[in-house]
């Protein structure tokens, strides 16, 4: 039986696991949570701060095959396992890279990959110098995830909301639609991308509320996203998945906005959509197996269960009765315990083969499914 270890114990873990089973293969867990939601699922689990450098060497020299699900982990220790042999997937360096964006940034300009301009800053001073570059987008370097170290900034009176931390000040694009492209590419070289999806964001949280699947797109911008993927893909050598999420401009450019080393938010819909799951074709690329087709079988959209506005506590899910009554939703729960406000608690897959049902559908869900707190 193989044995693999993931670095981080959260809903994409925990949806690995599942594909891992179908593989005969045990999947071994590091999580700084004692309650995480793999914790039940792992065939080892282990309690342990993922910055740790000598944690998190410990905990992967028992394997010989270690992957992420999460970015924010010890890349010096990860680069020490894989000089000793271990197989460390994908690679520290690339972790390393895009845990912070301005590196990541300057990756995209230095190797010809299109992205909205952008100026390195350093502190809270500097961003109020190039006020003149503004509209802008503050994003903090390090340490930014699910919308959090992200400042628009439309007039000089945002300025004062930058971050006084290194990071960089990106154009405000003005923006059709934001659509990813999950890609894959195993050690042999070989590269597959899933088709592109348009993602839909929550107005306040910053988070992906629902998105489509397939991206409502022309065809050539469909090409265009793809193309973009797999050259990043390509250029970084990475062993793994690779997640790009894009802008389609009002002009019909094809812009990156991040990436992400790992299976993502954006594919969850693959499970039940596409002939290869993210996490299935997650496996296969680390393991250097032939790569699974990826190609879409009937329409979809995946909507973000979100804990809901004023409730932390203790979670209960209401009204998921009434979504499991309608024909081509399927629920995924993730086993969080506790809720509090826009913490992803789960999601819901729709099928449709109609566009207009699928809609209206996902109204549906958004309207009836709530996380709610049972002391409030």
């Amino acid at each position: 039986m193989k044995k693999i270890a993931i670095l981080g114990g959260g809903q994409l873990g925990r949806m690995l696991i599942r594909s891992a089973i179908d593989f005969n293969i045990e999947v071994a867990i590091l999580d700084p949570n004692p309650e995480a939601p793999c914790k039940e699922n792992a065939a080892e689990f282990e309690v342990g701060d993922l910055n740790d450098f000598d944690t998190v060497y410990n905990f992967g020299s028992k394997y010989d095959l270690i992957t992420i699900e999460i970015e924010q982990v010890n890349t010096k220790a990860l680069q020490k396992l894989s000089d000793e042999g271990k197989k460390v997937f994908p690679q520290p360096h690339i972790i390393e890279m895009i845990q912070d964006k301005r590196i990541q940034k300057q990756f995209y300009k230095d190797n010809g990959i299109p992205t909205a301009d952008f100026i390195l800053t350093e502190n809270l001073e500097e961003i109020k110098v190039n006020a003149d570059f503004l509209p802008a987008v503050n994003k903090i370097g390090k340490g930014g995830y699910d919308g959090k170290g992200v400042q628009i900034m439309r007039t000089t009176e945002d300025l004062s909301k930058g971050f006084d931390a290194p990071g960089l000040l990106e154009k405000l694009i003005d923006f059709e639609k934001e659509i990813s492209v999950i890609v894959a590419r195993n050690e042999d070289g070989s590269i597959k991308a899933f088709p592109p999806v348009e993602l839909v964001f929550h107005p306040e949280a910053n988070l992906v509320e629902y998105l489509l699947a397939p991206a409502q797109v022309e065809t050539s911008i469909t090409d265009v996203a793809v193309d973009i993927a797999i050259s990043l893909a390509e250029k970084l050598s990475i062993v793994g998945l690779l997640a790009v999420e894009m802008f389609v401009t009002k002009d019909g450019k094809v812009l990156v906005n991040e990436i992400a080393p790992r299976t993502h938010n954006s594919g969850h819909q693959s499970i039940e959509s596409n002939m290869t799951s993210q996490f299935e074709q997650q496996l296969r690329a680390i393991l250097n197996w032939p790569l699974g087709d990826t190609s879409l079988f009937i329409s979809s959209a995946m909507i973000n269960l979100l804990g809901e506005e004023g409730h932390t506590g203790v979670a209960v899910c209401k009204g998921f009765k009434e979504v499991l009554d309608i024909p081509g939703c399927h629920l995924h729960l993730y086993g969080k315990k506790m809720t509090r406000p826009f913490r992803k608690m789960g999601h819901v897959t729709v099928r449709d083969k109609d566009m207009d049902q699928l809609i209206k559908k996902i109204d549906f869900v958004k309207k009836t499914i709530k996380f709610v707190s049972d002391e409030q």
